[in-house]
């Protein structure tokens, strides 16, 4: 197997920046070069996130739907913030505990799906739901 060289690593962290926010420059930058599509930036301390981690937390739809549509590994996180929520309970059900896993930034995973506004509504319920349920062990 041919190595491939790393990615120039100021160019993964404009591209976990930008993608907050700006989605001509997500697009330009993953047009410039596409492997950074599931690059992963670390904050420090283990604050690792993604562009597709970035855009879920900021309820950017747009952008996350950009980077899915160009290879980005769909997690919990996003899934949650763009309302699938089959995908939430699938997981959920299978890995209850893993409503408390904190996503970038310690920002839990009802959050996001606060951040997705009306089209997650469903999927808020639902975890907002398995919380008063005490359904996860604290």
């Amino acid at each position: 197997m041919d190595t491939k060289p790393a990615l120039e690593s100021n160019l993964v962290e404009e591209l976990v920046r930008v993608a907050h926010a700006d989605f001509d420059r997500t697009k330009e930058l993953l047009g410039q070069e596409p492997g950074l599509v599931n690059a992963t930036w670390d904050w420090g301390g283990g604050d690792f996130e993604t562009a597709l981690g970035a855009a879920s937390h900021m309820g950017r739809k747009d952008i996350a739907n950009h980077l899915l549509e160009n290879g980005a590994r769909l997690d919990l996180f996003a899934a949650a913030m763009l309302g699938k929520l089959e995908i939430v309970q699938a997981a959920l059900t299978t890995y209850p505990n893993a409503i408390n896993i904190p996503g970038p930034h310690g920002i839990p995973l009802i959050e996001h799906a606060e951040f997705g506004g009306e089209e997650a509504k469903a999927v808020l319920e639902f975890l907002q739901s398995m919380k008063k349920q005490n359904f996860v062990l604290q």
